[in-house]
C-alpha cells in the first residue's frame, strides 16, 4: 500500500491561483510588452554575451554532442541521480539541487537535450522516443553507471516514465517534480493547458527569431528560477536564443505525442519507489486539476512519497529557497533504493524537515 507523507511544514496548496505564464504569451502580447519595457530592459543591463562560462562536458553520441553536467563523488555507493528538465529547461536549472546532493555525497548528472542549452541540434523529431534514445546514448557514452534515480520536472514527467519503462534494469526509482503523468493528458483541463502553452511557445519562437527577446532577457523574465550567477547568465543567454526557443516549441508541440508514447509502455513498476513533489502555488487556471493528477504514480507504488511545497511556484521550486523540497523526495527514493524492501516503510517516516526561509 502506498504511503502518503506530508512533513509538518509542507502544506497543501492554497485555494487561490497565481496566474503566471511560463512563456511570454501570444505574439501581439509580446510586442506590446516589449514596447512598454524597452527602457527598463536596457536599464537592467545587457544579456550575457559570448564570454559565458559553460561548465560540464560535451559528450559525442554519434556525430553530435550533448552537454552533460555532473557533480558529486563518483565513488558513491548510492544510485546516480539523473535529471530531465521541463519545457524551456536545461541542465543549469538543477544547480541548487545538485549542490545539495553533492553535500550529501551523492553523484548527480543533468544534461541539455538536443537543441537546448549548449547541446547540438538533432534532425529527428523532438518526441518522447527520440529524446529517450538520446539519453540512452548519452549515459552509455559517458559511462554513467546504473541504476539511476530519474528526476523529471514538468513536461519531463512523461519523459522519465518512458525512459524508465524502456530501461527497467537501470531504474532505482523516480522523483516527479510538479510534473504531468502520461495519463493526465487525457484530462480536458490538462489538454487545454497544453494547447495554450503550445501557442505561447510558438509565439516565443517567432519573437526570438525576430530578436525581440534580447530586450527582455535582462529582466526577471529571463530567469524565473533564480539560479546562481553562472547558470543565471546561461539561462538568460538561452532565453533570447532563436535555436533554443525553436527547439522548445518543437518539444512542446510534441508533448501530447511524447505522453502517448510513454503511456503505451504501460504503468511504472510498483516496486520502484516514487516521490511526487508539487508546487504549492498554482501557476495556471487549470493548475488545481493538474496538481490533483500528479499523485497517482506515488500512490500506485509500494513505496510512495507525496508532498506539496508551500509557497513554491512551478519554476521557483527549483530555486534556492524551495529546492530542498525536491532533495527531500530524492533522499526518500535513495533511502528506499539502498535500504531494500524490508526497511522502506521506516524510510517513509524519516522525512527530512523542510527548512522555511
Amino acid at each position: 500500500m502506498s504511503t502518503t507523507f506530508y512533513p509538518d511544514s509542507i502544506t497543501a496548496a492554497p485555494r487561490t491561483t497565481r496566474r503566471a505564464k511560463t512563456v511570454l504569451g501570444r505574439a501581439l502580447q509580446v510586442l506590446a510588452i516589449c514596447t512598454a519595457i524597452v527602457p527598463f530592459a536596457i536599464a537592467a543591463g545587457p544579456i550575457p554575451g559570448t564570454e559565458l562560462k559553460v561548465g560540464g562536458q560535451m559528450i559525442d553520441i554519434g556525430g553530435r554532442s550533448l552537454r552533460l553536467v555532473c557533480a558529486g563523488p563518483t565513488g558513491s555507493s548510492k544510485p546516480v541521480v539523473l535529471f530531465e528538465s521541463g519545457a524551456f529547461g536545461f541542465a543549469g536549472d538543477w544547480a541548487f539541487v545538485q549542490k545539495q546532493l553533492t553535500a550529501e555525497g551523492v553523484w548527480s548528472c543533468a544534461y541539455d537535450r538536443a537543441g537546448m542549452g549548449f547541446s547540438d541540434t538533432s534532425d529527428e523529431p523532438r518526441d518522447g522516443v527520440n529524446v529517450a534514445q538520446d539519453l540512452e546514448y548519452l549515459v552509455a557514452a559517458a559511462n554513467i553507471p546504473a541504476p539511476f534515480v530519474l528526476v523529471g520536472h514538468s513536461m519531463a514527467g512523461a519523459r522519465v516514465h518512458l525512459f524508465a519503462n524502456r530501461n527497467p534494469e537501470k531504474v532505482a526509482g523516480l522523483v516527479l517534480v510538479d510534473s504531468t503523468t502520461p495519463d493526465a493528458m487525457a484530462d480536458s483541463h490538462v489538454a487545454k493547458y497544453v494547447s495554450n502553452f503550445t501557442h505561447e511557445a510558438h509565439a516565443a519562437s517567432l519573437t526570438a527569431q525576430a530578436g525581440i527577446l534580447h530586450l527582455l532577457a535582462g529582466t526577471a523574465l529571463g530567469d524565473k528560477v533564480g539560479l546562481p550567477p553562472e547558470e543565471d547568465a546561461q539561462k538568460r543567454h538561452q532565453f533570447a536564443s532563436a535555436t533554443y526557443n525553436r527547439t522548445s516549441y518543437e518539444e512542446v508541440k510534441n508533448w501530447p505525442l511524447a505522453a502517448q508514447q510513454a503511456a503505451e509502455t504501460g504503468p511504472l513498476n510498483t516496486d520502484w519507489p516514487v516521490a511526487v513533489i508539487s508546487a504549492g502555488i498554482l501557476s495556471a487556471d487549470e493548475g488545481a486539476q493538474i496538481q490533483a493528477l500528479q499523485p497517482p504514480p506515488a500512490m500506485a507504488s509500494k513505496h510512495g512519497f507525496i508532498s506539496v511545497v508551500d509557497g513554491a511556484t512551478h519554476n521557483g521550486l527549483l530555486g534556492k529557497r524551495y529546492s530542498v523540497g525536491i532533495v527531500q523526495g530524492i533522499d526518500f527514493v535513495l533511502g528506499a533504493a539502498v535500504a531494500g524492501p524490508q526497511a522502506r516503510a521506516k524510510t517513509v517516516r524519516m522525512g527530512i524537515p523542510f527548512a522555511r526561509g
